[in-house]
């Protein structure tokens, strides 16, 4: 299947009344649109973070169709969609007829006529999840679960809800995103809801081969030694190095990255005190980041977890709604 790049589906996510239909990037959405997002995941987040069930999708299906592999971010939507009260099929793609010979189109189709209301969709080509929405299955709501290196929006506003519960004001904070640049859709994700909330600065910092060629274009500052980088950062993310999308060898050896670019104690230093540290998930341990860190108490990494289930109830429920409204049936 060939997918074109879709840089800018914005419009086609929300309905004619401005509301979320469809979840496909962070890009073109309000301050008002990503806070009605955070908001609404605050509300299932106790103070503990434990979260409040609440059975809003009770009677729908949510199918998660995961054209790539990944266990911690089907988990969390399948997590999510039942403590809305959604029934949740999770459809092996490379078990189902797709992968007999039947085209994408044929598949979504069968699917949407067995009363599906929501697709969560990975993709490893970029602008799947949009083409998805635009031209097979427009009724049915679609919450991008990351494709290619486009987008990974459920992601973005995860990370954004565990910067603001635990950092607060974003106009105040210096941002400093490290590793691979260049293959992320998180880092692309979080950019723009930076850049959308406020963000004071933003910087990412990566070897110049895992620099992609568009990223000053977006207002961040690039920098090549993670020191200069790190200095004076309220927020340190690390990215996973993802060997599988580069096309060519890119990085000399996981040692020698480590050596420039892990997150050790003594380079988080450089950072503000007590900077927060975050990680998307999975972690290379020794590669992106040193166990210390990823265990110490600047990290967060198991509170984007927690609150990944809270913001993918949001983004179901809004998306959900938002089909309703634009079918005159809410």
């Amino acid at each position: 299947m060939h997918v074109s790049h879709a840089h800018t589906p914005s419009r086609l996510q929300l309905n004619p009344q401005g509301r979320l239909r469809h979840f496909l990037t962070t890009e073109g959405l309000s301050r008002e649109q990503l806070t009605e997002i955070l908001d609404f995941a605050e509300s299932f987040l106790g103070p503990d973070g434990s979260i409040h069930n609440q059975p809003l999708l009770a009677g729908r299906t949510v199918m998660n169709l995961f054209f790539e592999a990944s266990t911690r971010t089907l988990t969390t939507f399948a997590v999510a969609a039942k403590r809305l009260g959604a029934d949740v099929l999770n459809i092996d793609i490379a078990k189902s007829s797709n992968s007999k010979g039947e085209t994408l189109r044929d598949m979504l189709w069968n699917l949407e006529a067995m009363t599906a209301d929501i697709f969560v969709v990975r993709h490893p080509h970029s602008g799947a999840p949009h083409f998805i929405a635009s031209q097979v299955t427009p009724k049915v709501a679609i919450i991008n679960a990351g494709d290619g290196r486009h987008a990974h929006p459920t992601q973005g506003m995860l990370d954004m809800l565990t910067i603001r519960r635990h950092a607060g004001d974003f106009t105040k904070l210096t941002v400093a995103i490290i590793g691979d640049i260049k293959h992320s859709r998180v880092a692309r994700s979080e950019i723009h809801a930076l850049q959308t909330l406020g963000a004071k600065e933003i910087r990412i910092i990566a070897p110049r081969t895992l620099q992609p060629r568009d990223y000053q274009e977006l207002g961040v500052k690039v920098y090549e030694r993670l020191e200069e980088g790190l200095d004076g950062a309220d927020v340190v993310i690390a990215l996973r190095v993802q060997n599988e999308r580069m096309e060519s060898p890119l990085l000399a050896s996981p040692e020698e990255f480590y050596a420039l670019y892990g997150l050790t104690p003594e380079k988080l230093r450089r950072a503000a005190p007590n900077a927060l540290v975050m990680h998307p998930g999975p972690i290379n341990r020794g590669v992106e980041i040193a166990s210390e860190v990823a265990d110490g108490p600047q990290s967060l990494i198991l509170k984007q977890v927690n609150y990944g289930i809270a913001v993918r109830m949001a983004v179901l429920t809004l998306a959900m709604q938002g089909q309703l409204t634009t079918r005159g049936d809410a």
